[in-house]
């Protein structure tokens, strides 16, 4: 006991707002301890909370991935139209909206989710306003009264306000407080509380703190009959309802900014498309999950993907012209697994500087062999980014050995100032005349293709597994693996049809021994995890192998690793041609 008073009330650990910045009016010596924190940089000594007690401004700020897939968005539409400025953007777009009320949001900041493209599927958004309200309403608490805020909005639903006063404060979210400053201008209106005052009822509200309450309702109600003339049973009844509103209210400031991002997102999705998904895309360079995701998208949206080449490439993904004057989206070098971007900026240099290259020996002749070594010359190859040759594929794996020898021996040459008999620097190395040896050299067949492009771009480029069974995969009998998050919840325990492509098994043991798998299945709208339990692999899914194309019937789960869905196979088996 005498040890516990002891350590009451020390701090236990000291940590850092990650974007918490304190402002003042000078030097913050003056008002308040300081120190240096493990980067050497500035300090409080003071919580958050004695902070704001004291007065003091503290700003967050959020450092957003999508301001840069908006900023490279709008660098790439320089290009063409150099006037154009995102914060000029029109805020009563058709074309955006119907896009959000269509459900197209993948790669839309803030609506990204299959429950935010449902939610805005069903509400059908009309305006930025409806983009904010969203976006305040698609959290815990607040979704209750979505239903609510879509039959009102569709007028199903009979709009009716807490009180005739509040009909201004309220109109835009149909008589709903869904925002703390309408909580806090209720509290003005109704109640006469200065706007300050009405923060601090906000606050308590939000904390319920029983005692603040208590204080706070007594000043409301003695408010509400002074200011309005509302009977103490009614101002009670009021104070009930804001006191739940204000629970879960967003702040509205707050989800406009975000609104106003997300807007933007959608406005260059609609209107730009190319350049947007090159700007999402590049930045997820390293991440070929989801660029598998964004290049889907880009081929619903009837966007040609163009593969990677070593003579059109740039570092990230650019725009380029395609046959029937549209513009796909070529493949950025440094997405390619294994070639970075310090790579691709050699390989740039040199293309910029010297013209296009003639052969795989011209490349690792020119480049520099921190960009030319078999590591990168491999990723190259396989991902396709030297079709453009002509050569097949496996024959040009088996000249790289040689490629960087001679391409190594032409760099010191050059590097010791030896020139050609005319004086000219050593010529462009040709690729070389097949010999008998290489003529032997069998094509890759179409598996290994895709799976060394699956495995190096994240998608596939040439074709994909499930080509031959595309009619039927794609038909009405089988669900969606890219789509499985919109499943309604009260269909995921049925018994649901998929039909896939097996790109991986993992053979596992439960405590007791038993074994069972876990596959990855994918179609041509994305991929799942597929556990087959002791019971069902021994059933129908001992012969079923990586490369399969399967029909399988199961229910869809939560899985509580990576808080993503899976499915659990009830049944399996494969699918013929």
């Amino acid at each position: 006991y005498e040890t516990a008073e002891k350590l009451e009330g020390l701090t236990r650990g000291v940590g850092i707002h990650a974007a918490g910045i304190v402002i003042g009016s000078q030097d913050l010596s003056d008002f308040l301890p300081l120190t240096r924190g493990n980067a050497d940089e500035v300090v409080t000594q003071l919580a958050m909370s004695p902070l704001t007690e004291l007065g003091m401004l503290k700003m967050d700020f959020l450092g957003l991935k999508t301001l840069t897939v908006i900023d490279d968005a709008v660098k790439l539409i320089h290009r063409h139209t150099p006037d154009f400025r995102i914060a000029d953007l029109p805020l009563d777009d058709k074309p955006s909206f119907e896009l959000l009320s269509r459900g197209a949001t993948i790669a839309v900041f803030q609506l990204e989710s299959g429950g935010m493209a449902n939610l805005c599927r069903n509400f059908g958004v009309e305006s930025i306003d409806h983009i904010i309200a969203l976006i305040a309403l698609y959290r815990p608490g607040p979704m209750d009264l979505i239903p609510d805020f879509i039959a009102r909005k569709k007028g199903s639903q009979k709009v009716e306000y807490l009180h005739p006063l509040l009909e201004d404060v309220s109109r835009e979210t149909y008589g709903i407080l869904i925002y703390q400053e309408q909580v806090q201008k209720a509290a003005n209106l109704l109640a006469g509380y200065s706007l300050g005052a009405a923060d601090l009822l906000r606050r308590a509200m939000g904390k319920k703190d029983p005692e603040k309450m208590a204080q706070q309702r007594k000043v409301f109600v003695k408010g509400c009959a002074d200011t309005n003339k509302i009977p103490e049973k009614r101002a009670n009844e009021i104070f009930d309802l804001l006191e739940k509103f204000a629970g879960y209210g967003f702040n509205k400031s707050h989800s406009a900014a975000y609104g106003l991002v997300t807007y933007q997102t959608a406005w260059l999705k609609a209107n730009y498309p190319v350049e947007f998904m090159c700007g999402v895309l590049s930045n997820e360079i390293s991440n070929t999950d989801k660029i598998a995701v964004f290049v889907g998208e880009c081929q619903a949206m009837g966007i040609p993907i163009l593969p990677p080449d070593a003579n059109r490439s740039g570092v990230h993904f650019l725009p380029e012209a395609v046959d029937g004057g549209k513009n796909g989206v070529r493949y950025g070098l440094s997405a390619i697994k294994g070639v970075g971007e310090a790579a691709c900026g050699l390989i740039l240099a040199e293309r910029d500087a010297a013209g296009p290259f003639k052969s795989l020996e011209d490349f690792a002749r020119r480049v520099d062999s921190k960009a030319a070594n078999r590591r990168i010359l491999e990723g190259l190859i396989k991902s396709g980014a030297f079709d453009w040759t002509g050569e097949e594929r496996a024959l040009l794996f088996t000249r790289i050995d040689n490629a960087i020898a001679a391409g190594a021996s032409s760099q010191r040459d050059r590097a010791a100032g030896q020139f050609s008999l005319f004086g000219d620097e050593l010529d462009a190395a040709p690729a070389p005349a097949p010999s008998s040896n290489q003529a032997k050299v069998e094509p890759w067949g179409a598996d290994q293709m895709l799976a060394d492009e699956k495995e190096l771009l994240g998608f596939y480029v040439s074709g994909h597994p499930l080509d031959p069974w595309r009619a039927t995969v794609e038909g009405p009998a089988y669900r969606k693996l890219g789509f499985i998050d919109e499943i309604p919840e009260r269909e995921r325990k049925s018994k649901l049809k998929f039909a896939g492509f097996v790109s991986s098994v993992q053979l596992k043991y439960t405590k007791s021994g038993k074994q069972f798998v876990i596959m990855r299945l994918e179609d041509f709208t994305g991929a799942s995890d597929l556990t087959l339990w002791n019971e069902e692999y021994e059933k129908f899914g001992r012969g079923i192998e990586k490369g399969s194309v399967v029909e399988v019937v199961a229910k869809v789960e939560k899985d509580n690793m990576n808080d993503s869905l899976k499915l659990t196979a009830q049944n399996i088996k494969t699918l013929p041609l």
